[in-house]
């Protein structure tokens, strides 16, 4: 190998750089591996260990210079990928309708934003560009609300502070699905050198028309839109709620929409509150992480709230902690979340018989509770592949041959939708119908605990764990890839002496049945097993599509007497849960 063979593609690159502060940065890390500092190379290697791979949540990665980062060159590449696309696609209503921008607080993203239009506007492209950074929810319900062509939104949503993203939606709202990312990424292999891609300038584009601000009358439709999935205008609306965007952009709507829901005693978390990339007070963005709340618990403490709610930076996802009697805060998982809006806006909601048949979807990953509510309530409810593309796409497709109407859609990673105003995950509307569901529950007297008591007791109670296991390297992905393949050759016939009743092949589509009935399934092709257990519970086998991971997850079901103390019921799920766990890793010979 030659001793160039890091600096060649390294010095390609910078040559064709059109940003100067990347350019800077990769000249000194070139210079420095020349002088033979330590450790550099690698570096480089690690820039250049190939393109960013566009999939269907677009492209995601560290910032900084190299092919292997998220940097202008790299944007202005992708972005020609989508003009082609789009123009070869659908020439004259890309041209017309033209595709919306959003971008969120982090680093680079107004750059990247900005960047993207003007690469659109030189390949004759209008764009719809947000004046202000805006949440992800904005940006996707903007696609449908314009009539445009696509969308772009430039975020990280949840990931550390040196991520950012390009994410793209197609004109029926939704991030896009094969054969779109394919077609996409091809285009963008096509893309010449970065400094190649014609860019006119922003003012010009302005000028021209071919690019415009948001209409000022974009948020006010959305909040309109979402008031209108308000279920009841009743409960105790003086509810006190304390709110935090994890310095992300939710701050100003979710107030304003919690304020036009009547929710007034709503205080965000000052160090938190503004828009800022460096998220300086969270190790990690997440409110699922463990201490990313803390701030927040802390200011609900001295409010005494009677709520916590928060979002990740894009406002996408939503995070929910209500107070217990001992005045400290539980922080609900997005299962138990999942299953109370869905409870409700299936009880309370609009009735079957009014509109036509109703519908609701969750990610297979997700709790089958709200399965099992579904069918006792005589609604459609269908299972997708991880991630919320799946699920708004697949809510379409069943709107438009059934004549369905979609009530709801969710995913354990704290991701909801409520209805067909936004096609993708929306952590404002979540909020304001979260707020709701507590005061009216409050105006009872009760609790959300006390409601998920309440389901519990009539469904059963539904417990969920996961396990990953880390496998490095080569030989790793090749024991991950001999798991799958050995499950898949000898389905087994009980685990943990619980027989399994049926199981489902994503990548064969089928559903086979204990007794040799097998069934399609509508879903994509995907590496992932599941195993319906006797009894309700059921486990789930799939490789990690981003890391050297293989996760298993599984849900228990477990009956509660009528009188019995729901923590009896408890403690018998977790010890199942546990005794499922091992006995399937030992089955998958890991672990």
């Amino acid at each position: 190998m030659s001793h160039d063979f890091v600096l060649e593609p390294a010095e390609r690159w910078l040559a064709h750089d059109p940003d100067p502060e990347t350019q800077s940065e990769l000249r000194r890390l070139i210079d420095a591996a020349r002088a033979g500092e330590d450790g550099v190379r690698a570096e480089l290697a690690e820039r250049f260990a190939g393109p960013l791979e566009f999939g269907t949540a677009g492209i995601r990665g560290v910032l900084g210079a190299g092919e292997s980062r998220m940097n202008r060159a790299v944007i202005l590449r992708t972005t020609a990928g989508l003009a082609r696309h789009l123009l070869e696609a659908i020439g004259d209503k890309a041209r017309s309708a033209g595709v919306v921008i959003g971008y969120d607080g982090r680093r680079m993203s107004r750059e990247f934003a900005e960047d993207t239009a003007c690469a659109l506007a030189a390949a004759g492209i209008p764009s719809h560009l947000s004046p202000i950074p805006c949440p992800t929810p904005i940006a996707a319900f903007a696609v449908g609300h314009l009539g445009a062509a696509a969308g772009v939104m430039v975020t990280a949503s949840h990931n550390p502070p040196e991520y950012n993203g390009f994410k793209v939606y197609w004109d029926n709202g939704a991030q896009i699905i094969p054969p779109h990312d394919t077609s996409i990424a091809t285009a963008i292999d096509a893309s010449p050198p970065a400094d190649q891609v014609p860019r006119m300038p922003l003012d010009e584009a302005r000028r021209l028309g071919l690019v415009r601000d948001f209409p000022e009358a974009l948020e006010r439709d959305y909040l309109g839109a979402i008031r209108g999935l308000a279920v009841r205008s009743d409960g105790d609306r003086d509810l006190c709620i304390v709110y935090t965007p994890l310095h992300g952009v939710g701050d100003r709507l979710v107030h304003r929409a919690l304020g036009e829901a009547g929710f007034t005693r709503v205080a965000s978390v000052p160090e938190q509150a503004e828009p800022d990339g460096a998220f300086p007070t969270v190790a990690f963005p997440n409110p699922e992480e463990k201490g990313a709340m803390d701030l927040a618990f802390a200011l609900a403490k001295q409010e005494g709230a009677d709520l916590v709610l928060a979002n990740d930076p894009d406002v996408d996802r939503l995070a929910v902690a209500v107070r217990r009697p001992d005045g400290e805060y539980e922080q609900l998982t997005g299962n138990q979340v999942g299953v109370l809006l869905g409870h409700y806006l299936l009880t309370e909601g609009r009735a079957q018989g009014e509109d036509g048949r109703r519908l609701v979807l969750a990610s297979c990953v997700s709790t089958p509770m709200l399965g099992v509510i579904a069918a006792a309530l005589g609604v459609h409810y269908e299972e997708t592949l991880t991630g919320f593309k799946w699920i708004a796409n697949r809510a379409m497709d069943i709107e438009r041959s059934t004549g369905a109407r979609f009530v709801f859609g969710f995913e354990e990673a704290l991701g909801y939708t409520v209805g067909p105003v936004v096609r993708d995950k929306d952590g404002i509307s979540a909020a304001a119908l979260v707020a709701e569901l507590a005061a009216v529950r409050k105006a009872e007297g009760r609790t959300l605990l006390d409601e998920l008591q309440a389901i519990t007791r009539k469904y059963g109670l539904y417990m969920s764990g996961q396990r990953s296991y880390t496998l490095r390297g080569v030989d790793g992905l090749e024991k991950i890839a001999a798991i799958m393949a050995a499950l898949r050759k000898s389905p087994p016939a009980a685990i943990g002496g619980v027989p399994v009743v049926a199981w489902r092949d994503f990548e064969a589509r089928t559903r086979t049945t204990s007794d040799g009935l097998v069934e399609p399934l509508v879903l994509p092709p995907s590496n992932v097993l599941v195993y319906e257990l006797d009894g309700g519970s059921r486990l789930i086998a799939r490789p990690s599509g981003t890391e050297p991971k293989i996760k298993f997850y599984f849900d228990v079901r477990e009956e509660v007497a009528a009188d019995e103390p729901l923590g009896d019921a408890e403690a018998r799920a977790t010890a199942r849960l546990d005794a499922l766990a091992r006995a399937f890793s030992g089955l998958a010979g890991i672990g």
